[in-house]
């Protein structure tokens, strides 16, 4: 068996063509998207991560707002940026880019912002809506999975799905997304972590697999079920070469697995931009309201 491919940037490349039509209808009545990112340091995959990001927002015609602290940047000056992009009716979401330099206080900076103009989702706020199953932001790298795996038309519903990792970016959230009873959700999951006695026990029962423990090679060939769905969610750097949670030879087991390149980053960047349209939609919507 070799694996098909959960192909995220063909995926991600019709939501940015969507995305660009909504920012088109509504640049026409005057409204332009803004997305903003803050950056601080000169942490190198953050860098890039967040000119992916702006490429994306100029490819469809969203405003980009950038703000790059130096490493020496104090809370206070953080805070001051989080305040400005929450005051700034030109910036209809924004992200604070993580990792922060030691020393500074991510978690104060997140909970300071405007949980509306949360892009990532991942305010305490928006969290808790999610568990309600209300509207708000949801976190993209989630939302992104979900996406991917419908455009290639697995269906989650009753299926067993296992997350490995527990993070807040991922694992938790994506836990909380799939349980939802809503369409396309709706499925029984399993959260693990590589603390767990016998990983492998856990992870051959999964029809539908989710990596997401930032651990090099952590999934291998033995640990999946024959003809499971797998994602490889989770990451990391060794120099700049990317390095995947599951070990590329899982393809010859896994009937669809999601590249190192190419799988679920394009989707989670993707979720992004379509919070931000959201987000401005919303202020169109708003204004339209008022006047």
């Amino acid at each position: 068996m070799t694996a098909q491919t959960l192909d995220g940037q063909a995926v991600a490349t019709r939501i940015l063509a969507d995305l660009a039509e909504r920012v088109s209808a509504l640049s026409a009545r005057g409204i332009t998207p803004g997305l903003g990112t803050i950056l601080v340091g000169d942490d190198g995959p953050s860098a890039r991560y967040v000119q992916m990001k702006h490429d994306d927002c100029q490819s469809i015609g969203i405003a980009s707002h950038q703000r790059h602290l130096p490493a020496t940047a104090t809370q206070a000056e953080v805070e001051a940026v989080v305040d400005e992009y929450n005051a700034d009716d030109g910036v209809d979401a924004y992200i604070q880019q993580y990792p922060y330099p030691s020393g500074l206080d991510y978690e104060a900076a997140v909970l300071r912002m405007d949980p509306a103009k949360d892009a990532d989702g991942l305010h305490p706020v928006n969290l808790g809506k999610l568990v309600m199953g209300t509207f708000g932001p949801r976190p993209c790298t989630p939302v992104g999975i979900v996406e991917l795996l419908a455009a290639h038309g697995i269906a989650l519903a009753g299926q067993h799905v296992v997350i490995v990792g527990r993070g807040l970016t991922i694992g938790r959230p994506l836990a909380n997304l799939l349980t939802l009873k809503e369409p396309g959700l709706n499925a029984s999951v399993t959260v693990v972590h590589t603390g767990v006695a016998d990983l492998g026990h856990h992870t051959r029962q999964a029809d539908v697999l989710v990596a997401a423990a930032g651990s090099p090679g952590l999934i291998t060939t033995d640990m999946v079920r024959p003809g499971a769905v797998v994602v490889a969610a989770g990451v990391s750097f060794q120099g700049r070469k990317v390095v995947s949670d599951v070990a590329d030879a899982v393809a010859e087991v896994a009937s669809w697995l999601s590249p190192r390149i190419g799988g679920v980053g394009p989707m989670t960047r993707a979720m992004l931009l379509s919070n931000c349209v959201r987000a401005a939609e919303h202020r169109g919507t708003a204004a339209g309201a008022s006047s």
